[in-house]
């Protein structure tokens, strides 16, 4: 403590310099916006986009409908869609029809699903992936060739659209969460500067682990939108909890110095204990085989440590630096203290709450695993309400779904390839199954084609076809399609290795990954969770009760989007589970802390009364800003998987308030006498004395840095005093001016008065 008070000078310049090198940072992380990425190495569809990246590249898809043309009409736009560099190729009607006949000779019957009641539809297939910045330039030259003909959509169309979606809308949530919270806390704080302080100590926190996700060269989408908001929300307590010991100390008529030293070693336990509470249910995540988890988890936890460290070193430098200000801006309390009848109210209601919660409890934890759940990338789509979610319903309603799924087979068979794609093609869900075996004409060999037309489908070591389903990307129905085409494929290459890639292919995997994952999540972060409660009071049932009513938060807030039949990302479920518990237990602590101290001088009504009373302010601030922020990404974001997860983490600290507001009271006084140590008063008392008995020690100067300091003061008092003698002139200057300027305006008489009084003076 003493070296970070006596060195707070260079603590300052060096976390000025680390802000610096993070905004240098911040824009060399690249985003990642496709969750098949992060699938393990071992499953089939990382290894089948591994040898499509490899062999053909992984390509992106569009899909374009154009609305009140004519044959001859959609056929040139068409022609110049293809011409778009990054395009592979464009699926129409042309290949298998010809356009240009008589309209009496075309039967439209056979090309209703790309042209019908004058609108056409075509299928779009880019050379490279839809992330790729190639592939984003022509999904802006098709929109710019589409114009208002038509509508553009497909997965290339989305993920263009969802960088700067994403970022813009997270921008906004984050100002609003930055002038909702400085609201937050002027009602609870006494002093206008105080939210600028804290404030100003966790966006500094938040830039440094912005900035230092440069060490993982990409990060997940997720933890990208989520991570500054999450970290501000969840570190705020730090900041509260330094600053109020200080206010303490200093109340005292300590020195400055001597009452940050006092607070530094009070606040130390109950910040460590929360940010360590919080650190292990991030660091859970990061047990998932879904890569997904330990990105997020990483980069969550990590901004956490950066908190804690910035305010353990940072903080107290910028209080003692700004203490004055804070004391000359003090304000009265906005809001009356009347906690005490809070208090009061909670243990009259105590009975009927813990009758409710186990009446609701079992029912919850069994509906939190029936949701209507999504795993893969149409979670990332845009939400209802944006123009590519509407193209594509609209696309929908008139031609159909349209998913893409691409069989990689052994190309040293011609013959078994065209079999297997027409028998394919027949399935009645399939609009069409294109091969080059099929698309070869009949008695003309692979060999007289030129490779630039051979190589979109086949390379020396293996042959792709694209099959056409007509489903969403993840549905039930799309996973019994995919499951069908495997089993046609396989019939055909009984003893071959074969793959079927695609968006419904990977959610399958996700799924089969992911599901696991999530108890196994679980169980390690309240595992952890529970052993950093346990050393932090040295008790092994005391984690047991404190856990209590934040796990029963869980499991009610988890179950709601079974009740209110939601569909929902089961990512998000794995992941709030673990924000939740860690982010909302420090409420459990600070009660459970303060309930220990008033039962040590009362009885547990008493007790549970003062608790409720002395902890409802912090636990309502801190509850209101981490539910404030994540409602801000819940209404101001399109992006599914962001607006979902918000909600869930808006919900969860919404009910952990009232649980360990009103639950939690109850189960203390429950477990009252196994938890209660007689001698905590007498260990807590000397524990405060041993903290106050410790001097600052502050540095002892040498009589030449003595003489220097001493040097510097009359340097600086020389230069006020020029600065002073300066201004002095200055002014004297301009009157002699303005006198000047004033005499010549004056009558003659007056001046011969004026000469006269001076002559006799």
């Amino acid at each position: 403590m003493d070296t970070i008070i006596n060195n707070r000078k260079r603590i300052e310049k060096i976390f000025a310099m680390l802000v610096v090198f993070s905004l240098i940072c911040i824009p060399m992380v690249g985003v990642n916006y496709d969750l098949t990425e992060y699938l393990p190495d071992s499953t089939p569809s990382a290894q089948a986009l591994d040898i499509m990246e490899k062999e053909f590249t992984y390509p992106g898809m569009g899909r374009v409908m154009l609305e009140d043309v004519t044959l001859y009409e959609a056929k040139n736009i068409k022609d110049r869609i293809a011409d778009v560099d990054g395009v592979d190729m464009v699926m129409w009607c042309d290949s298998t029809t010809n356009i240009y006949g008589s309209s009496q000779f075309i039967d439209y019957s056979e090309i209703e699903d790309y042209y019908k009641d004058g609108d056409a539809y075509m299928d779009i297939i880019f050379l490279e992936k839809d992330s790729s910045s190639r592939t984003h330039a022509a999904v802006r030259e098709i929109e710019r060739i589409v114009g208002e003909r038509g509508l553009v959509a497909g997965s290339a169309v989305s993920d263009t659209n969802l960088g700067p979606t994403i970022n813009a809308e997270v921008a906004r949530v984050m100002v609003l969460a930055i002038i909702i919270i400085f609201l937050i806390l002027t009602l609870t704080t006494t002093s206008w500067f105080e939210p600028v302080l804290f404030l100003s100590v966790l966006g500094i926190a938040i830039i440094i682990n912005m900035g230092t996700n440069i060490i993982f060269g990409e990060i997940s989408f997720l933890s990208n939108a989520v991570g500054a908001v999450l970290q501000l929300a969840c570190s705020m307590d730090y900041s509260i909890f330094l600053l109020h010991a200080f206010t303490e100390e200093k109340a005292n008529g300590i020195a400055p110095e001597q009452a940050m030293a006092n607070a530094l070693r009070t606040a130390f336990a109950s910040i460590g204990a929360s940010g360590a509470t919080t650190i292990v249910g991030f660091l859970a995540l990061a047990l998932m085989r879904f890569g997904i988890g330990p990105d997020m988890g990483l980069v969550l936890a990590k901004g956490i440590f950066l908190s804690l460290v910035t305010v353990l070193l940072l903080m107290p430098a910028l209080i003692l630096r700004f203490q004055d200000l804070v004391s000359k801006t003090q304000h009265r309390p906005f809001i009356p203290q009347q906690w005490r009848r809070l208090g009061e109210f909670a243990y009259k209601i105590r009975k009927p709450v813990l009758a409710v919660v186990l009446v609701l409890i079992v029912p919850c934890y069994i509906a939190q695993g029936m949701a209507d759940f999504t795993y893969g990338n149409e979670a990332v789509a845009n939400s209802p309400g944006t123009p590519v979610y509407e193209a594509e319903q609209q696309m929908n309603e008139k031609f159909g779904q349209s998913n893409m799924m691409l069989a990689l087979i052994p190309p040293d068979n011609n013959i078994t390839e065209k079999a297997m794609s027409e028998e394919l093609a027949d399935l009645p869900y399939v609009k069409y199954a294109l091969g080059l075996a099929s698309a070869l004409p009949e008695g003309v060999p692979e060999e007289f084609l030129p490779e630039s037309v051979t190589g979109m489908l086949h390379s020396d070591h293996w042959a792709r076809v694209m099959i056409n389903v007509r489903s969403a990307g993840e549905s039930d129905e799309a996973f019994t399609y995919a499951d069908e085409i495997r089993a046609i494929i396989g019939k055909y290459y009984p003893d071959r290795q074969t793959y079927l890639v695609g968006v419904t292919p990977s959610t399958q995997d996700i799924k089969a990954i992911i599901v696991p994952d999530n108890q196994l999540v679980n169980t390690v972060s309240l595992l952890g969770v529970a052993l950093v409660v346990a050393i932090t009071y040295k008790a092994l049932l005391l984690p047991l009760v404190v856990l209590i009513p934040i796990e029963c938060a869980v499991f009610i807030n988890t179950a709601m989007p079974y009740i209110y039949g939601q569909r929902t990302m089961f990512l998000g479920l794995i992941i709030v589970s673990c924000i939740q518990l860690g982010a909302t237990i420090d409420y459990s602590i600070l009660l459970t802390g303060n309930y220990l101290d008033a039962r040590a001088q009362g009885n547990k009504k008493e007790a549970a009364i003062r608790a409720v009373a002395v902890s409802a302010e912090s636990i309502l601030t801190s509850g209101m800003i981490l539910m404030t922020v994540a409602y801000g990404l819940y209404f101001m974001t399109s992006v599914e998987a962001i607006s979902g997860l918000g909600q869930l983490i808006g919900r969860g600290a919404l009910i952990s308030m009232v649980l360990v507001l009103f639950l939690l009271p109850c189960c203390l006084m429950i477990f009252d006498k196994w938890i209660v140590k007689a001698d905590y008063a007498e260990k807590k008392h000397a524990k405060m004395n041993r903290i106050r008995a410790k001097t600052l020690k502050l540095p002892i100067l040498s009589e030449l840095h003595r003489q220097r300091l001493a040097l510097r003061s009359q340097i600086r008092e020389y230069r006020r005093a020029r600065r002073k003698a300066l201004s002095g002139r200055v002014k004297r200057l301009f009157r002699k001016n303005a006198a000047g300027d004033a005499s010549q305006n004056m009558p003659e008489h007056i001046d011969n008065k004026e000469e006269n009084s001076h002559d006799s003076r």
